[in-house]
């Protein structure tokens, strides 16, 4: 192996630890690689860029907008609505869980899916008196099986398709090609989940419940009348800036004013809310103006319209992820202010302005009503729960769902390629109101889109410079040369990628070796490119491994081990029936 092959390596592997070490976004680091490689000559213009042309690529983003649809349109709703009910007891709940999750999974990105009924089971679980940390990793677990079932079901099913035919030139797998090792899985691995697993998962309160004694973490002071502050804004009163604590409301003749702006005027007798270390009311009270509230009802228990009071989730889209609440200006740039935080279960302590989110943290907000509105559109946070129920849908789910229904009809039946019968869809679901233009933008994730685009240039050089002979040699020496050990040292390798970097990173650099190794032995590639589909998108041991995961983590008041407990053996129960199913269904001198 060359100069080339040796510097593919190492850029891969820096790849490879950026993503594991680093809170650089996947599609930078990904951008960066290509950058690298087309600076050396590693690759020309057009392979390095051929990942944005891909039809994978491309389908993924057609099938994120028809998603959008279903959700938007009140798709999803109507379909938990009608199955989920109340069960008989704890295995019958997640059998109603399963019901839905499954199949919407297997035709729907499962990302918007998990985010569409976080809320919608975070609220069925109070209704049915089961802790949410008993729901949400099985309705992250039970998606990711479903994603599994077709090539639909998931980005990375696409995306392995995609990059199969560009390396290979082959026409690729169909829709439900993949169902014959997909369906086994996905039904075996839910009847461990009900029968098994179920019962390792923790019975934690819920986030609502540590944010129900709201007086733990506010307190209030009073503007004294005729007194020195009267007449002033709040940033003249010099209570905008101070350091442990923040205003978030104030109570006046009986109504609110929510999220307070700077330039408020403080009135004789109102009633001032704040945040923070209570202990800083000591000093607050030292301030001249400002007395002890002697209201009978605590402001922040009374009931008032202008008052929303939210529990969000920081999604991994949040502009706002490692910076402090203060820095990030949260109040001005949302519009809602945090009255807590919780973090692996626990609220967090200390100086809320000094905290720096974290993607799955959970949020007690109080908002203006338009936060709430513009958050079901928008990817800055998930709702768990709000006060505000608004009926969000078009109207038009069963137009939705007949347009899905036809795009599966023409892919399946060949009529014409997934990829166009995708962006059918997609305009199908804008044209006939299911989505406005503006929700069918919002709902292409760049970052994902971007990362997967990027990954293929570093997919090609793997190819193009020999690293990827120079693995696959390594790995017939340690094999021995059998297909058997083989696939399961491709699916070890793959599914190990995808719990440190993301899975479609993770299958686009091991689809190069998978594609030398068969060559080299002149084996059937299909087993071993369907393992690799399987491997990275079957993903439970961590939270950070895939997307849903992630989504559920905050909600469920999960802790890292919670992960580990139940998605070990959910990963080495996958390994065994793909391994085992593969090439019974795909002989590997197929």
């Amino acid at each position: 192996m060359d100069w080339q092959g040796w510097f593919t390596l190492a850029t891969t592997l820096s790849v490879l630890l950026t993503l594991m070490l680093t809170r650089f976004s996947s599609d930078m680091v990904m951008m960066t690689a290509l950058t690298t490689l087309g600076l050396t000559g590693i690759l020309d213009s057009q392979q390095a860029l051929a990942g944005f042309s891909n039809a994978g690529l491309i389908t993924v983003a057609a099938m994120l907008v028809i998603a959008a649809g279903i959700r938007e349109s009140g798709g999803v709703d109507w379909v938990v609505d009608k199955l989920l009910g109340t069960p008989k007891n704890y295995p019958h709940a997640l059998f109603k869980l399963l019901v839905p999750v499954l199949p919407l999974s297997a035709f729907l990105n499962n990302t918007p899916v998990v985010a569409t009924l976080v809320p919608a089971v975070s609220q069925w679980s109070d209704k049915i008196h089961i802790s949410p940390s008993k729901l949400l990793i099985p309705l992250s677990y039970f998606s990711i099986l479903g994603g599994t079932v077709t090539l639909i079901g998931t980005s990375t099913n696409l995306v392995v398709n995609g990059q199969y035919q560009a390396l290979t030139g082959k026409p690729g797998f169909g829709l439900f090609a993949i169902t014959a090792l997909g369906l086994p899985l996905a039904l075996i691995g839910s009847a461990f989940i009900i029968l098994v697993l179920s019962w390792l998962l923790p019975n934690r309160k819920s986030v609502t419940e540590r944010f129900a004694n709201r007086r733990e973490f506010t307190f209030e002071v009073a503007v004294a009348v005729n007194g020195p502050l009267e007449g002033l804004t709040v940033a003249e009163a010099g209570l905008r800036a101070l350091d442990n604590i923040y205003l978030v409301e104030i109570e006046r003749h009986g109504s609110i004013v929510t999220a307070v702006p700077s330039e408020e005027k403080l009135q004789g007798g109102d009633r001032l809310v704040f945040v923070g270390e209570t202990q800083a009311i000591v000093d607050l009270l030292k301030i001249e103006g400002l007395t002890p509230s002697h209201g009978d009802i605590p402001v922040i228990e009374q009931q008032a319209p202008e008052r929303c009071l939210v529990e969000a989730v920081v999604s991994p889209h949040c502009d706002g992820i490692g910076m402090t609440i203060r820095g990030n200006h949260f109040r001005d740039r949302y519009g809602a202010v945090v009255l807590a935080v919780a973090r692996d279960g626990e609220a967090v302590q200390g100086n809320l302005g000094s905290i720096s989110l974290q993607a799955s943290d959970v949020l007690l907000l109080e908002a203006r009503p338009a936060f709430v509105t513009r958050q079901r559109v928008q990817r800055d946070f998930i709702l768990i729960n709000d006060q505000i129920q608004q009926n969000t849908a078009s109207g038009k789910a069963g137009i939705a769902w007949v347009i899905l229904a036809l795009v599966i009809a023409l892919a399946a039946m060949g009529v014409v390629k997934m990829l166009y019968a995708a962006l059918a869809g997609a305009g199908l679901m804008i044209f006939s109101g299911c989505l406005s233009v503006g929700t069918a933008r919002r709902s292409l994730d760049l970052n994902v889109l971007v990362t997967i685009a990027a990954s293929f240039a570093l997919g090609n050089a793997m190819l193009a410079s020999g690293a990827a002979n120079y693995i696959a040699d390594n790995m017939l020496a340690l094999a021995n040369g059998q297909p058997w050990l083989l696939l399961a040292l491709t699916y070890a390798t793959v599914s190990i990628l995808t719990e440190i970097i993301t899975n479609n990173a993770a299958a686009v650099l091991m689809l190069p070796v998978v594609l030398a190794l068969t060559e080299t032995l002149h084996l059937n590639p299909e087993p071993f490119v369907l393992t690799t589909m399987m491997a990275a998108s079957a993903s439970f041991a961590t939270p950070i491994g895939y997307q849903t995961n992630l989504m559920v983590y905050g909600p469920g008041g999960y802790h890292f081990n919670d992960f580990l407990k139940v998605g070990i053996p959910m990963n080495i129960m996958a390994g065994l029936v793909t391994v085992g199913l593969a090439p019974i269904i795909w002989p590997f001198q197929g």
